[in-house]
């Protein structure tokens, strides 16, 4: 059913609008809907009327499928308002109930209870909308409070969160610095123990003094001096005397008082160290002086500079602790260097001019060993006995030291006492054996001799767990006489030496020498010997005759060029001349 109204005038407007609020009234339009629709048609029938002219308000019911109703209203200009630009305006209102009065739209020209209802009947749907803008209202405000409250709740948890990175921020900068900490640590101690192993290597105090200075610079230190005492007894002006040159102040503190010294214009905070002014001859740099202490002893100072500004002070508690095992290190190499001095002295005391004899030429060398405190065990003796003939000897004392230079003297005094009584060179052995048997039981040596007689073509040897002797013949081949030598000397076992006899004729060459010549670790012995015996048969006869000890000097080079000599050598050559 369609309905429409001309609207010219705002009381035709205010029925046409009083007449759509009851007709969606009475389509069973909700009232919040109603009122919608009221305002938006007053609002459009108010532009209408402003622009003039004549208006048609059409409203239509359209039944929907689902049991509503549609209200359709439409507002449109007359023929000449159109004319004028005006466009319709269109709206539709959901009914959700079906209309109880169709006829309940119209309203009377001159009705005035009908237009008194519909003004109340908007007033009730106004209430309504203010009920709904009421609850509306308290809804905001329960949201809004809800909102403040949980705007609150954000603000704390935010200000919890906060605390709580900041905690935690504290917290990986607090392990950060306990790992670089430890780091720290971890890095000092392995310098330390690194660098306590590569001083404490040596036994020569100039080495170790060299060796502590590559491990401290540049790392620890921008530049080492090492002031070292004569002697570990001295005083502070005899101290001055020796030293080569001028030295801080501060080093000289630290000598007189064993404590570390810290020469700089500002204080160094550094535990255990005594601050003291600048060194005035270097004003501009710090120094840090160390003393080298053992056995309650100063043996000199280590004066540093820092690679940077100045020291951490657990570096600087590293350095003093690898200064006292530096100070251990230097006592004990001089000590080592000192009771080698005194052995190598007393050893080539012991050995005795080369005799001279018709016939038979002699040459020997001697060299102690470079590596270790392994002098005082080999020697060698050449002696006449009564009869005219010629004892060549060459042995090696287990152990080192002074005690082995002691005995191989008590040795080669023996040996020539028996002599006196003649006997075959393994008669002699066994009689060494038996004193040192029962004069050191625990001591032990090795030994090879041979007699040469005047006029004999018959070389007699014997050896007793030496290595075997060398013989190089006239016509120039080279043999090694291996036959079965007896056991080391002292051992607890009865023994007789056999005596082993070769023949020569003029122009051989009998080699005999320690095992420090020809003994390498890694290769063994035997293939010292085999370059032994081709060194030697690299000389000619009229060579070996005209300059034996250059031969000598000429069969150690190749030998021990590749060698650290941790050993003594001993080698005697014995010469067969055609005089």
């Amino acid at each position: 059913m369609m309905r429409s109204w001309q609207i010219s005038t705002v009381t035709d407007a205010a029925r046409a609008r009083i007449a759509a609020a009851r007709l969606a009234a009475a389509c069973g339009a909700p009232p919040l809907e109603r009122t919608r629709l009221a305002a938006a048609l007053s609002a459009q029938l108010r532009q209408c009327l402003t622009k003039g002219g004549t208006w048609r308000l059409a409203l239509e019911e359209e039944a929907s499928g689902n049991g509503e109703c549609l209200l359709h209203v439409v507002v449109t200009p007359s023929p000449e308002t159109c004319a004028a630009g005006a466009a319709p305006w269109r709206t539709t209102v959901r009914c959700p109930e079906s209309a109880r009065d169709a006829d309940s739209g119209a309203v009377a020209d001159d009705d005035p209870e009908a237009l008194a209802e519909a003004l109340l009947g908007a007033d009730e749907d106004t209430a309504l909308v203010l009920d709904k803008l009421s609850e509306q209202e308290e809804l905001v405000a329960f949201h809004r409070e809800e909102l403040h409250q949980t705007n609150q709740g954000v603000v704390a948890l935010h200000a919890e969160l906060d605390a709580a990175g900041r905690a935690q921020r504290e917290a990986f900068a607090a392990e950060r610095k306990a790992r670089h900490e430890a780091e720290s640590a971890r890095r000092r101690l392995t310098f330390l123990a690194d660098a306590s192993a590569v001083v404490t290597a040596s036994l020569n105090h100039h080495e170790i003094v060299r060796r502590l200075a590559e491990v401290l610079v540049p790392e620890y230190a921008a530049g080492v001096d090492v002031w070292l005492f004569d002697n570990s007894e001295h005083t502070d002006a005899g101290a001055a005397r020796h030293r080569p040159a001028p030295h801080p102040a501060a080093a000289v503190v630290a000598a007189r008082t064993g404590r570390p010294q810290y020469a700089a214009d500002h204080p160094g905070g550094l535990p255990g160290v005594d601050d003291q002014p600048p060194s005035a001859l270097t004003p501009e740099r710090p120094l840090l002086c160390i003393p080298l202490m053992a056995r309650r002893a100063s043996l000199g100072v280590l004066t540093l500079s820092p690679p940077g500004e100045r020291w951490d002070p657990d570096d600087a508690v590293m350095l003093i602790e690898l200064a006292r095992r530096a100070g251990t290190a230097i006592d004990n190499a001089r000590r080592f260097e000192h009771n080698r001095d005194i052995a190598e002295t007393l050893q080539r005391a012991l050995l005795t001019d080369l005799p001279d004899t018709p016939g038979l030429k002699l040459a020997a060398r001697y060299l102690p060993a470079t590596y270790g405190l392994n002098i005082g065990g080999d020697w060698y003796d050449a002696f006449r006995q009564p009869d005219g003939s010629v004892i060549a000897v060459i042995g090696d004392v287990t152990g080192h030291g002074l005690h082995a230079a002691v005995m191989m003297s008590q040795l080669r005094t023996a040996l020539r006492a028996y002599a006196v009584d003649g006997g075959s060179p393994g008669r002699l052995l066994t009689r060494l054996h038996n004193f040192l048997h029962h004069l050191q039981p625990d001591l032990y040596a090795t030994a090879v001799i041979a007699r040469f007689r005047p006029g004999d073509p018959t070389l007699t040897w014997a050896a007793a767990g030496h290595p075997p002797p060398v013989l190089r013949t006239a016509d120039g081949r080279v043999r090694i006489l291996d036959a079965k030598p007896g056991a080391m000397l002292g051992i607890p076992l009865k023994q007789e030496i056999a005596d082993h006899t070769v023949r020569l004729s003029p122009g051989a060459t009998l080699a005999l020498y320690t095992d420090g010549l020809v003994e390498r670790r890694a290769r063994g012995i035997d293939p010292g010997i085999e370059r032994l015996a081709q060194a030697l048969g690299g000389f000619g006869s009229a060579e070996l005759e005209a300059d034996l000890a250059g031969a000598a000097d000429g069969i150690l080079h190749p030998l021990l060029s590749d060698s650290e000599r941790d050993d003594d050598v001993c080698l005697l050559l014995c010469h067969l001349s055609g005089e």
